[in-house]
C-alpha cells in the first residue's frame, strides 16, 4: 500500500495518512462505506527499525514524548489510530464500536504493509489497555512479522469474566448495538486532563469523549478476545507486559488516584500475561497510572527505561 501523508490534523510537525476500509461492516444507521484507519507518523523514516503503536479505548494517539522515546533507541515512530476512534471517527459513526477484534487487522495489515514499504525490516508491536489486547491477538496470528512486542496495562481479563462470557456472547448476538448501563465516575479523565487534575493537554474531543458508549457486541468482542488470551497464545517473539504496581478503585477522588491504575485490575493482567508465549516479561512499576506513560514524570522515566531495556535486549534483530 502506498501511503498518502499529508499534515496531521493534531500534532504539529507529524503527518498522517488515511487507510480506505470501504468493504468493512457498518452497524445500525452507520453510513456505509465510510470507515477508514488513520496512520501517523513521527517523521520520515530515518531507521530500518520501527515501532507501531495502538491505542486503547475512547482514546487516539498524542502522546508525542513516547514517540521521542522511541526516537532515541533508534526507532521510527508510527500510531495507528483505529476506525471510530480518534482521527478516523466520521459523523453518524458509533464511535468505538467493533463486533470482533480480528476486524482490526484489517488496519493492522494496512499499516505494517506501510511501514515495512518505507523500508523498516525490524518492528517492534505496541499496544495500550484493549489495544494490548488487540495487539496480543494480531501478533499471535502473524507470526514472523514482528521482532518484539511491547503492552502496557493490557486489557487481558476482567472481573467475573469466565462465568460470564456465554451471556455477554448472547447479549452481543441479540443486542449488540444497545448501549450498556455502566457508571462513569470521570476520574480518569481528572487525573489525566490538564483541564483537571492532570498533567497532560490533548483533544477532548477523542479522548475522553462520552460519546464512546461500551456497547452488548463491543464488550462481546472484548470477552472473546480475553477468552482466546485464556486458552493461550503463540506470540513467536519476546513480550513485555508493563503494569503499575497496584491497583485502585475507589468511588471518592484523590490525589492516590494518579499513583495507580484505576480503570483494570493488575493483578488479573498480571496472572493471565503468561498466556501470550514462551517468552514474556512482566514488569510492575510503583505509582504508575493505568496508561504507564502519562504517569508522572519520575514514574514515566522508569517506564521508559524498562521499555528501552527489553528492546536493546530482545527485541532487536
Amino acid at each position: 500500500m502506498t501511503a498518502n501523508w499529508v499534515p496531521d490534523a493534531e500534532l504539529p510537525g507529524y503527518e498522517q495518512c488515511s487507510i480506505d476500509l470501504p468493504d468493512q461492516p457498518t452497524y445500525g444507521l452507520e453510513p456505509e462505506g465510510s470507515l477508514v484507519a488513520t496512520v501517523v507518523r513521527r517523521g520520515a523514516p530515518s531507521s530500518g527499525r520501527a515501532v507501531l503503536y495502538v491505542h486503547g479505548w475512547n482514546d487516539y494517539f498524542f502522546q508525542t514524548h513516547l514517540a521521542d522515546a522511541m526516537a532515541a533507541l533508534g526507532y521510527d515512530f508510527y500510531a495507528l489510530d483505529l476506525r471510530r476512534y480518534g482521527r478516523s471517527l466520521r459523523p453518524g459513526q458509533l464511535a468505538g464500536y467493533i463486533a470482533d477484534l480480528a476486524d482490526y487487522f484489517v488496519e493492522l495489515d494496512a499499516a505494517v504493509d506501510i511501514i515495512t514499504g518505507e523500508g523498516h525490516a525490524d518492528l517492534v508491536l505496541m499496544g495500550h489497555s484493549t489495544g494490548g489486547l488487540t495487539s496480543a491477538l494480531y501478533a499471535h496470528e502473524r507470526p514472523g512479522t514482528f521482532s518484539g512486542v511491547v503492552l502496557n496495562a493490557p486489557w487481558l481479563e476482567a472481573h467475573g469474566n469466565t462465568l460470564l462470557r456465554p451471556a455477554m456472547s448472547a447479549a452481543g448476538a441479540v443486542a449488540p448495538t444497545t448501549v450498556l448501563p455502566l457508571g462513569e465516575t470521570g476520574f480518569y479523565r481528572r487525573s489525566l486532563s490538564s483541564s483537571e487534575e492532570g498533567e497532560w493537554t490533548y483533544n477532548l474531543n477523542l479522548k475522553g469523549d462520552p460519546a464512546f458508549r461500551a456497547r452488548f457486541g463491543w464488550l462481546a468482542a472484548i470477552s472473546n478476545g480475553h477468552a482466546r488470551v485464556a486458552e493461550g497464545l503463540q506470540i513467536d517473539c519476546p513480550v513485555l507486559v508493563a503494569i503499575s504496581k497496584r491497583s485502585l478503585f475507589s468511588k471518592v477522588w484523590g490525589e492516590e488516584q494518579q499513583l495507580a491504575d484505576i480503570v483494570l485490575d493488575v493483578e488479573l493482567i498480571a496472572a493471565r500475561a503468561p498466556k501470550l508465549g514462551d517468552n514474556v516479561t512482566i514488569v510492575r512499576v510503583p505509582d504508575a497510572m493505568h496508561d504507564l506513560t502519562l504517569s508522572s514524570e519520575a514514574v514515566r522515566a522508569v517506564v521508559f527505561e524498562e521499555f528501552g531495556r527489553f528492546i536493546r535486549c530482545y527485541a532487536q534483530r
